[in-house]
Parts: C-alpha cells; structure tokens; sequence
C-alpha cells in the first residue's frame, strides 16, 4: 500500500506517492494526448526508460527520451543547453510534462530547465535513489554548478507529483545507496531526536535494505522536509536548516572535482565536521556528537578524506568563498545545539574552523 504525503504550499501543493509498483503521474489521469519528454541519465535510461516510457504511452501519452552523461559533471548549463534543444525538437507547448527520471543530479537539472523552458513547464519526479527520495526531489530546489561552485545558478520551481518508487531502489548500487543514508541520518540531527534513536537501533535494516523500514523512513524523511518547506518554500530562514553538514560537504565536493564523492559522502564528512564544531559554538553535548560519528560510521559512511584525497585547509576555506550561504566572503553553518534542534546563519571565526578540522577530519 502507498503513502502519500501532501506538501503544502497553497495553489503549488503536490503529492508524494511513496510505495511499490507505483503507477507514475497519476496527476496525469485523463489527459491523453499530453507530450511528455521524461529526462534521464545514461544509467538510470537503460534500466527504466524505456519501462516509464511504456507505460505512459499506455495512458495515451506522447512520450520521448533525452539522455545525458551520468555524474555530477552533467549538472552544468552545457547540458541545460542540451535539453533545451531537445525539448524544441519534442515539441514541447506550454501543456507538455518534463518527467525527471533519475537521481539528484537529474532532478535538480531537469526541474531547472523545466522552470525556464516557455517560462516554465510542469514536471514530474520519478526518484531513483535514495538521496532523491528522501531530499532533492522534494522542495522544488533546481539549478546547476559553476566552476566556481555548487548550484550557484537555479530557480525554486514545484513538481506537480513526486513518484518514490522503492522497487527503483533495487537496481541502485550499494555505494550509491549508503550515499543517500547520510540525508536520512541528517533529519533526525536536525528535527527529530526519536527519528534519529531509530535510525540507531535499526542500522542493519538500513543497510540491508529492509523495505518494510525502508518505506517508514522515507516516509518520515518526506514529512519533514514537507513540513520545513512549507514553513520556507524559498529559504529565507529556518528552511536553511536542511543545509546541515552541506557548508563543508560542498566545499569537498568542489575540491575533489565533483568526482572523487558522492555528494552523501562529502555531506556525512560535513556533518561530522558540523557536529564536532556545534559542541564548540553551541553546546551541543559531546556525547551526542559522538554518537552522529558513530551512526555515519555503522552505515558504512565516512568522516575524513582519506590518503591523497585529503584537501589542504586553504583550498577547502577558498571553496567555502563561493558557497551559496556565504555572506562578506563568511561562511555561515547550520549547527545543532542538541539532537532534533539546528541553528542557522552561525558565522565562525577562521582559526576555530581550521582548529576543528585539524582535529577531527585531516
């Protein structure tokens, strides 16, 4: 059986269809005829494209594919470009679908040029990871990378639905996979203290993919960011909350050249950095940032760069210049003043981050 969890935002609300075997766009019923270009990459295309595709031509839709290069490095305004082009050679009007079938980078490029393209088209997400369905494809967070940073340039932009298949997850690879828990682990830190013992307590499950657990958490996932976007569509305050280990984890993300980690690998090695310094700045118990190492670790996530890929200090600083949160050229940190409750905008003086870095990540 499904759950459907709603997100609030007035006339932009929308469902979210979490469960197995799910009938994708259901929004779409009744509307045969619709031209529909659904977005992939070149991974996710040859295991479900052409399956979504089907189905929705069933309905008697008008389905093509455009498929682009799997990795981050995709995620630019070259491919924008791209899909531009390949949405006018579809024919795409103003009543046309652009269907995200994918995981982060896919949604987030895809929801970017459906937000721009005619001045916007609908969209649909069809999440095919974890980290996706759990995160990025709920909010209405779009944009691509600058060679200066990540998502320096995006638009806020709703899907209409989002479809979080969980049989999607079966053809994900186990790396990819542990990648997403660290956005799991990340909303019991910053939300829900009881979320985040149950995570604790259900380790092996987690990692063992148990799908009966494996929906109750991406439900509750879903519910928070829900309720924080609906409380911050476009993160003017405490919407920023959900930026918790990101400072860093995108600093490390740009220094490795969007390459070397998953972006839920650079963002546990932020929430541990993130924790550790919360104990500094904003009392968060010792113990308690012990215990958010201790989570990462048990599922398998890192806490440092390793070997030859640790970063020089000033190269990560430099990084953190081009951060979207950064203000004067400070970074500002979402920090945790205990298990279930965050801080936003909390600017640190230089030496206390290099200090902290020194000390629990080099």
């Amino acid at each position: 059986m499904a759950t459907t969890i709603q997100v609030k935002l007035a006339e932009r609300s929308y469902p979210i269809h979490i469960g197995k075997g799910l009938s994708f766009a259901s929004t779409l019923d009744g509307q045969p005829g619709t031209r529909i270009l659904i977005v992939s990459d070149s991974h996710v295309d040859a295991l479900h494209g052409q399956a979504v595709c089907a189905q929705l031509e069933g309905r008697g839709m008008t389905c093509l594919r455009a498929v682009v290069p799997a990795g981050e490095e995709t995620k630019s305004l070259k491919w924008v470009e791209y899909l531009y082009a390949q949405a006018a050679s579809a024919g795409l009007d103003r009543n046309a679908i652009l269907v995200a079938l994918g995981g982060g980078m896919v949604g987030d490029l895809a929801g970017f040029v459906a937000a721009t393209y005619l001045r916007g088209v609908r969209f649909v997400q069809i999440p095919t990871s974890l980290l996706a369905l759990v995160d990025s494809s709920v909010g209405g967070k779009t944009g691509v990378n600058l060679p200066q940073g990540k998502n320096l340039v995006g638009a806020f932009y709703q899907p209409i639905e989002v479809d979080a298949d969980l049989d999607l997850l079966k053809t994900l690879p186990q790396r990819e996979y542990v990648s997403g828990l660290a956005e799991v682990v990340k909303y019991g830190i910053i939300w829900d203290a009881s979320f985040f013992h149950l995570l604790e307590k259900h380790q092996d499950g987690l990692l063992a993919r148990d799908p009966v657990l494996l929906e109750s958490v991406v439900a509750r996932c879903c519910e928070i960011k829900a309720e924080v976007v609906a409380m911050d569509e476009r993160e003017i305050g405490p919407r920023a909350i959900l930026n918790f280990g990101h400072t860093l984890g995108h600093a490390l993300e740009k220094a490795g050249g969007y390459g070397r980690w998953l972006h839920g690998e650079a963002v546990a090695m932020g929430m541990h950095f993130a924790a550790h310094l919360s104990v500094k700045i904003e009392g968060f118990a010792p113990a308690d940032a012990a215990r958010v190492s201790a989570l990462l670790t048990a599922l398998r996530l890192p806490l440092r760069p390793e070997g030859e890929a640790v970063p020089a200090w000033p190269v990560l600083r430099g990084a953190m210049q081009s951060d979207k949160k950064t203000l004067a050229r400070r970074p500002r940190f979402v920090l945790s003043r205990k298990l279930g409750a965050a801080v936003v905008g909390c600017e640190v003086e230089d030496s206390l981050l290099e200090e902290v870095w020194n000390v629990c990540c080099k």
